[in-house]
């Protein structure tokens, strides 16, 4: 039914004039109306900017909202209790607003470490209500299962550090060093931001703190240290009132003049929320720094309550805030949900926790919604700090790129235009002159026995100690590497391990001791890799070849070893081809070729003789049939495999000789003190009767040289390296027989956490591609022989070939040899068919078959 014009209009005018007389009725009833108090705590440190600040948010939160719903029957009173910043105080607060008030949800707010938070979800487990856990650093946030009545309000740092990451590598600075404030939450969010840049191989060149409460000499101080790396890339992760003081004497230091790049984090970035009379310094001393601020969408709404709090903080603390904090506008949306969650949990009986974490609302911070318990900030803006504020860059997206526009279809990896700071518009470089404000002191042990490797040289007269082997040459080569790929002085000095008369302190254990425990920053020389070494130190990946091999006298006295290249079923199988191509051979040619008719001895002979000749292809007889000759052909190209393939596996047995390690006769040698090979003889299941210990190969040799009847040895096992320097000098002699990969091999030790270790595990495997690595090795081992056996068992030997190796090439040949004759005998059946044809089947005897061969073979 169509309403028209006139009947629209006094219906307006009827609304209006019912409500005109009857709100003052209304609103009095309201005002006269009782409402149920909720007890809601509300634990902050009021002595800081950003508690009051968030305390005026959510205070107001509560005002507004009940403003707008006035007829609601519910009123949230906060009942506040100021934790003074100490973590201790502000647990003791929550157990004292539970013992005298009526508690319906807690409020905290302040940064809290694991067991903090833990225990905050157990109080509300206990309590059963929801604890609202404001916090600045979540790197680890609970589960909402372990945990139900835990609603955690925090920055994911995790996203934060990527961000991070992801910045530094988009400019490709290979080099940062950061500064952080020298707290346990502080220190967590530094620990994750090394491993997200060591993830894209960024170098962390130096970790330099302050404490929030450092005078400015101090400050003054670490600047100082920082300055020696010369102009580089700060990553700055510390709380406002310490980054004002840092940036201002960064610049009176020269800190922030061209070249010098400063990114903050989030935390950082909030100096700018606060407006003080040394405001206008603060900014000054920060131009072209860049940062990451949490993003908040704008809105008018956001507009209008930005403007009515600043108006309202300014009266109750005298202190103007140029901008909200995120935390702020979050608080402000989480108290708003709180209120209208009680709200709807008192007549239904409904837990709390359970409205609130299924609260939905459009927010001043956009889209208010909780997931797994958790209301987390996970997208950032990128800002530059120029003039008297900032100008947004560009974002971080949540798909884990930077892009000019937050939006899915632009990702371009790309920033608007930044002036850096000294006014700059180009990119700093973002590299550091040296490693280290210190030397990096390197342990080197010595090996008396193996010189070659590592040695040390003392002269006791002139107090010069020379520190030279293949071990050092390989260490320098591979730090000059680094030095050209991080543009980095890598300054370090050898520090011998030994004490003042020369003598090694002690083993390699506990040299790695010494630098688990700092007394060293690494370790060279022919040290091996191990997973228990490993637990204590970091290594390089190894530069010498992996495991242990065997060495033994070469042996030349067996009478029949001849023998040994072919097992037994394929000298049969052999010898059958050779006689089985002979006879094929002698059908085809005999009637055609005199050579092959004669006696029967000598027919006989000749299949013999062709058919064996072909090993030495001193066969003279002349083939006349194609036949034949396609035969022969096939044949040769067999025996040239099998004798070139017997050729090489009897050179190879002549060369070593074949031992047995788990035989009681024989004993086996080591390498003194090395508990690597003792280990590895006794997985062998060695006794211990029958090893004995050598410390040089002059001894090994000496050993190996008299034989286990003779109190020597019949095989030494030793790492391979050391078999490499053994074998350049008794290699007419001595040959290793067999290897195996049971040890890693020697590399470097550096303390745990070195950032040089993955640079120089780069630069090992460059020198390893590019030859450097085996050039040095010949250069110090010399070696002159290459190893008979590079099989990959302990007791390994050189095995005689199978007949399954020749399967094939027999199978060509009986193949080829079968079709010859088909053909053959093929095309004289159908030219001699008229014959054939007139024989009656039934009557053919085997008497009447020989005829007819004979026929054949006489009448071609």
């Amino acid at each position: 039914m169509e309403i028209n014009k006139t009947t629209r209009i006094f219906c307006k005018l009827y609304l209006f004039i019912f409500f005109s007389f009857n709100s003052p009725i209304i609103l009095f009833a309201q005002l006269n109306k009782s409402h149920m108090e909720i007890d809601v705590g509300l634990i902050v440190d009021m002595g800081s900017w950003e508690g009051r600040m968030m305390r005026s948010s959510i205070s107001m939160a509560i005002s507004d909202f009940y403003n707008v719903n006035g007829y609601y029957e519910t009123r949230i009173v906060l009942r506040t209790s100021d934790s003074k910043g100490q973590h201790l105080l502000a647990l003791s607060s929550a157990f004292d607003l539970l013992e005298n008030f009526n508690l319906k949800a807690v409020i905290f707010i302040g940064a809290q470490s694991s067991v903090e938070t833990k225990f905050l979800g157990e109080l509300g487990e206990k309590a059963k209500i929801p604890i609202i856990s404001f916090s600045t650093h979540s790197t680890s946030p609970f589960s909402n299962k372990l945990y139900p009545y835990l609603v955690q309000i925090a920055q994911d740092e995790t996203s934060q550090v990527a961000a991070i990451a992801v910045i530094v590598e988009a400019f490709k600075w290979r080099n940062v060093i950061t500064i952080h404030e020298d707290n346990d939450g502080w220190r967590v969010f530094i620990l994750h931001l090394v491993e997200s840049l060591q993830d894209k191989s960024i170098h962390i060149a130096y970790k330099s703190s302050l404490a929030v409460s450092s005078a400015d000499n101090q400050i003054n101080e670490e600047l100082n240290k920082l300055m020696a790396f010369g102009p580089t890339v700060f990553i700055v992760h510390m709380s406002p009132i310490l980054a004002s003081r840092l940036f201002m004497s960064a610049k009176k230091l020269g800190m922030m003049k061209k070249g010098y790049a400063w990114i903050l984090t989030v935390n950082s970035m909030n100096i700018n929320h606060l407006h003080s009379t040394r405001s206008v310094e603060v900014i000054d001393s920060m131009q072209g720094v860049i940062g990451l601020k949490s993003y908040v969408p704008s809105s008018k709404e956001l507009q209008n309550f930005t403007s009515r709090w600043r108006k309202k903080f300014l009266l109750e603390t005298d202190m103007e805030v140029m901008e909200l904090t995120p935390f702020c506008i979050l608080a402000y949306d989480v108290a708003w949900g709180l209120a209208k969650a009680v709200e709807r949990a008192r007549p239904k009986e409904i837990l709390l926790i359970e409205i609130l974490l299924r609260s939905k609302l459009k927010g001043l911070s956009g889209d208010f919604q909780f997931i797994n318990g958790k209301l987390v900030l996970n997208a950032f803006e990128i800002v530059n700090m120029i003039g008297k504020g900032e100008r947004r860059v560009g974002f971080w997206t949540p798909e884990g790129k930077i892009a000019r526009e937050l939006s899915l279809s632009n990702t371009s990896g790309e920033l608007e235009d930044i002036i850096w700071p000294g006014g700059s518009a180009t990119i700093p470089k973002g590299s550091v002159t040296k490693m280290s404000s210190r030397k990096l002191r390197i342990a080197v042990p010595r090996n008396d026995g193996f010189p070659e490797l590592v040695n040390v040289d003392r002269n006791l007269q002139s107090n010069v100690t020379s520190v030279t082997g293949f071990c050092i040459d390989v260490f320098k080569a591979a730090i000059e590497e680094v030095e050209l790929e991080i543009e980095i002085e890598v300054d370090y000095e050898f520090i011998p391990f030994l004490d003042a008369t020369g003598e090694s302190i002690g083993t390699y254990s506990e040299l790695i001791d010494e630098v688990y425990l700092q007394k060293y920053d690494g370790a060279v020389g022919d040290i091996t890799m191990t997973a228990n070494r490993s637990l204590y130190v970091d290594f390089t990946i190894p530069y010498t070849d992996l495991g242990v091999g065997t060495i033994a006298p070469k042996n030349n006295k067996n009478m029949w070893i001849f023998l040994k290249p072919l097992t037994g079923d394929l000298w049969l199988s052999s010898a059958g081809f050779f006689i089985l191509t002979g006879i094929v051979i002698w059908l085809i040619e005999r009637p055609i070729n005199n050579e092959f008719q004669g006696p029967t001895s000598h027919q006989i002979g000749m299949i013999f003789w062709f058919s064996f000749s072909t090993l030495a292809f001193a066969h003279k007889e002349k083939l006349l049939s194609n036949f034949s000759r396609f035969v022969a052909i096939v044949w040769v190209f067999v025996v040239l495999i099998l004798t070139s393939s017997y050729t090489a596996t009897l050179t190879s047995m002549i060369t070593v000789q074949q031992i047995q390690l788990n035989s009681k006769e024989n004993y086996i040698g080591y390498q003194t003190n090395s508990s690597i090979v003792k280990g590895v003889t006794s997985n062998l299941n060695f006794k211990n009767s029958n090893i004995r210990p050598f410390s040089s190969p002059e001894e090994f040799a000496n050993a190996l040289s008299r034989g286990s009847k003779n109190g020597g040895v019949s095989s030494i096992i030793d790492e391979i390296p050391y078999i490499k320097i053994f074998l350049a000098k008794y290699s007419a002699d001595y040959a290793m027989i067999g290897s195996t990969s049971t040890t890693n091999g020697f590399a470097f030790a550096f303390r745990k956490g070195s950032p040089l270790v993955p640079y120089m595990s780069r630069a090992i495997a460059k020198l390893r591609e590019n030859g450097k690595l085996m050039k040095l090795e010949h250069e110090w081992f010399k070696r002159q022989s290459t190893f008979a056996s590079e099989d990959d068992e302990p007791s390994s030997v050189v095995k005689p070939l199978t007949l399954d190796s020749f399967r094939g090439l027999f199978l060509i040949s009986g193949v080829s040899s079968a079709l010859a004759l088909a053909v053959l005998y093929g095309f004289k059946l159908y030219k001699n068919w008229h014959f054939v044809k007139n024989f009656n089947l039934r009557d053919i005897m085997w008497g009447r078959i020989r005829v007819v061969m004979e026929y054949l073979s006489i009448n071609n």
